[in-house]
């Protein structure tokens, strides 16, 4: 089961990365199946945006991060030079979309050129959090739709093929004309949520609003198939939710709250406050994406939220922590994934 960050004293201390914190359904294929994990073909690359997660990765998979000079110019242009060779390699590069969002993209993007003009035989882009993911329809005339624009600049840039972790809507995988490996997050948090002291019978789903009922759904499913229930809301702009109403019975229950991701937490909160008007005795709130735009953090430590459990596929700043905030790794979920992509590619080149 994945260690979890917990900062309930405002000091966090660092998850420990071994070759068992993986959830169950991963960890005993696995073991049924001997692979040569030593291979010097395979090579990981960070950006700037989450060197942590990247050297977690890195510690499970057995691997040294490759060497690479990332830096800006006094006008603000990025610099990336690899430090070692990556001729007819399988080159994955860890980078997430995340704020400054056009500063990290852009660099992804200059690693993957960089990447392609070394001679690498393939370029993975490991997008933990794909950020313009929301931009993904036109919802009033004369939008433009972002997600495909940003999916069209990988693509182009020369990325053989994109990682990337609980996606805002899966048509997004759509917008690539090239593979795309959509890993789900949820195993870690169940994990963690089953380790907890909670009765089954206590416990229901809520989905924060109408578009989120599969996501929590399929949460609930694997959650001992709790009940489910649904908070309708009306955004009457960006970053601005209203709540109405409540579908479903949440009275004496403990309420947990499944989202994608948390932004300024306008719909977390408010569903919470919703919840306990509703009777439910405690509102926990998961999420993979902790974007956490101002006011967010007052928000969440509001004391309406019994934990707040959210992954580390976004850097979580010290400054914004706080009692209720816990953070699980996915970096072993992560590792197994680009395990699991560069062995079934190693497979195909010997048959080709």
């Amino acid at each position: 089961m994945p260690e979890s960050l917990n900062v309930g004293n405002g000091n966090p201390s660092i998850p420990i990365i071994n070759e068992r914190t993986l959830p169950k359904f991963l960890e005993s294929a696995r073991m049924e199946k001997s692979v040569s994990r030593t291979s010097t073909r395979l090579k990981l690359f960070s950006g700037t945006a989450n060197p942590a997660l990247a050297q977690e990765i890195a510690w499970y998979m057995g691997l040294e991060l490759g060497k690479v000079n990332i830096k800006r110019f006094a006008d603000g242009e990025i610099y990336v030079q690899l430090q070692e060779s990556v001729r007819g390699c399988d080159v994955y590069l860890v980078q997430p979309t995340c704020t400054p969002t056009n500063e990290n993209l852009m660099e992804l993007l200059i690693m993957v050129d960089a990447c392609r003009r070394a001679s690498a035989k393939k370029v993975t882009a490991v997008i933990p959090y794909f950020g313009y993911a929301r931009a993904d329809r036109k919802t009033q005339g004369r939008e433009s739709i972002a997600a495909k624009l940003v999916a069209n600049l990988i693509t182009e840039a020369g990325a053989d093929r994109v990682l990337a972790c609980d996606l805002h809507s899966g048509q997004s995988m759509g917008y690539f004309d090239i593979p795309v490996d959509h890993v789900y997050c949820q195993p870690v948090i169940l994990d963690y949520l089953a380790s907890k002291s909670i009765s089954s019978e206590d416990l229901v789903v809520v989905s924060p609003d109408v578009g989120g009922v599969a996501r929590a759904r399929a949460f609930a499913k694997k959650l001992s198939d709790a009940p489910l229930a649904i908070v309708d809301k009306r955004r009457s702009g960006h970053n601005v939710a209203e709540v109405m109403n409540l579908i479903g019975d949440v009275k004496g229950k403990v309420a947990v709250m499944v989202d994608d991701m948390i932004d300024t937490a306008g719909t977390i909160v408010k569903g919470a406050a919703l919840l306990h008007q509703e009777g439910a005795r405690e509102v926990y709130a998961c999420c993979t994406h902790a974007v956490f735009s101002p006011p967010a953090i007052e928000r969440l430590s509001g004391g309406l939220l019994q934990e707040v459990i959210v992954t580390n596929t976004l850097p979580v700043a010290e400054k914004n922590y706080f009692p209720q905030l816990t953070i699980l790794s996915v970096a072993n979920l992560l590792g197994e994934t680009i395990w699991r992509v560069h062995d079934d590619s190693s497979v195909s080149s010997i048959f080709l």
